[in-house]
């Protein structure tokens, strides 16, 4: 049965915690977990009826489930979107997201600052079904402008982009990308839907890993795609009902969990990641550091006018390349290596060698992403342990080419 819901809005860590919440005859205080493949029925005519669709009736869980469906519906009232629908990992959101919409004859226009496998869907996948594709340099309006001048079906963007921190004018591109018939798909993973929200900026459709912040922990995968309830109904979810990307209820309940406490680890791992971030640009082993709301950051205004905080991620650039990065993160006593994020324990990759080695060499340059480039993902230790660590890792890297010299 349905839960009672005040009738006034509800705000954002309100909605983490029962956003969605459906009860069953038996009245449980927290979330059911309904591990059943299937469902049965009262009649053969219900039966039939369900199928039809002229009664609302579960029919087995790759299609719904009632954990799924709370899920999606505190995903949802968080987001400000009218649908949601989740699948068993991110990735299987941004290929439903995409594979439900285009067709062959379709183009495709993406920023070229994409995680590594989104980066081979647009390059190597689309194109194999005659889907003609396009990057542009997010931050370039011009590019976007010149791609966006003929027709196109859809417009791929990460903001702030993995791992280099990049972030796209949301407005700018949709307003360019609906002149030319396209829907805007935002992989807002970085955000989360705490600090931005990309259908507020004119995007169609808005796509999560919920492997990262949303579980939070490490535990489980999963992905969502959100959008208005027309473009869920009659696109996307013929498209995983009949492709099987399901997320299974247990997934569904352990993310449900999660998301009771988003509202208070994200401003804790900002907090920590703004602070690290100022450690960072003052060591001299470090040339670069980028974090979207520190002074420095090319595009800090932009990202400020779209982000209420600078997020839990800081890329940084290590002087020595792959080798002084390598003895970097095998000094780290407390920050694992790891290419997860948004988890509550800190985590470091190197991107070259790791999320972003199959985009190749050259396009790794174009992205700005060099040998010498660290992602860290800051968790909730406290602080100044986590400063600690990359400190005395910091220390430990640069002397060991000294002590092997000797």
């Amino acid at each position: 049965m349905a839960t009672k819901s005040p009738n006034r809005p509800l705000r954002p860590a309100t909605l983490l915690v029962r956003g969605g919440q459906m009860r069953s005859g038996f009245d449980e205080t927290g979330e059911a977990l309904f591990l059943t493949s299937g469902f049965v029925y009262d009649s053969a005519a219900q039966a039939e009826a369900t199928f039809a669709g002229t009664v609302e009736h579960y029919q087995y869980s790759r299609f719904g489930n009632p954990t799924v469906s709370m899920l999606e519906g505190r995903i949802a009232a968080l987001e400000g979107a009218e649908a949601c629908r989740v699948t068993a990992t991110g990735m299987a959101a941004v290929h439903a997201a995409l594979l439900s919409h285009l067709k062959t004859g379709d183009r495709v226009v993406a920023s070229r600052a994409l995680f590594g496998s989104c980066h081979w869907i647009v390059s190597t996948l689309l194109p194999r079904y005659g889907i003609a594709t396009e990057f542009v340099d997010g931050a370039d309006l011009a590019q976007w402008a010149s791609a966006l001048s003929k027709p196109a079906a859809l417009v791929l963007l990460e903001t702030p982009s993995n791992p280099m921190l990049e972030i796209v004018d949301m407005k700018a591109v949709c307003d360019l990308a609906h002149k030319a018939g396209a829907i805007v798909v935002v992989d807002n993973v970085f955000a989360t839907p705490l600090l931005q929200k990309p259908l507020h900026f004119g995007a169609d459709v808005v796509v999560y890993s919920m492997t990262k912040h949303f579980d939070g922990q490490g535990r489980v995968l999963g992905g969502a795609v959100l959008g208005s309830k027309k473009w869920v109904d009659e696109v996307l979810q013929p498209f995983i009902r009949n492709t099987g990307p399901s997320l299974s209820p247990f997934n569904a309940w352990v993310v449900l969990k999660g998301l009771e406490t988003l509202h208070l680890r994200i401003p804790a791992m900002c907090r920590s990641a703004a602070a690290v971030a100022d450690m960072l640009a003052e060591r001299a082993e470090v040339a670069r550091v980028l974090y979207p709301f520190r002074a420095d950051h090319p595009q800090q205004k932009l990202a400020q006018a779209q982000m209420s905080a600078g997020g839990t991620l800081v890329t940084f650039d290590l002087k020595g390349g792959k080798e002084a990065c390598f003895r970097f993160m095998d000094a780290l006593q407390l920050i694992d290596i790891s290419n997860n994020l948004g988890d509550s324990k800190s985590l470091a990759t190197h991107p070259a060698t790791t999320t972003h080695m199959r985009v190749g060499a050259e396009e790794r340059a174009r992205l700005g992403i060099t040998d010498g480039t660290v992602r860290l993902s800051v968790g909730l230790e406290d602080v100044a342990d986590i400063i600690d660590d990359l400190s005395q890792a910091l220390d430990a890297a640069n002397a060991a080419p000294a002590r092997a010299a000797e």
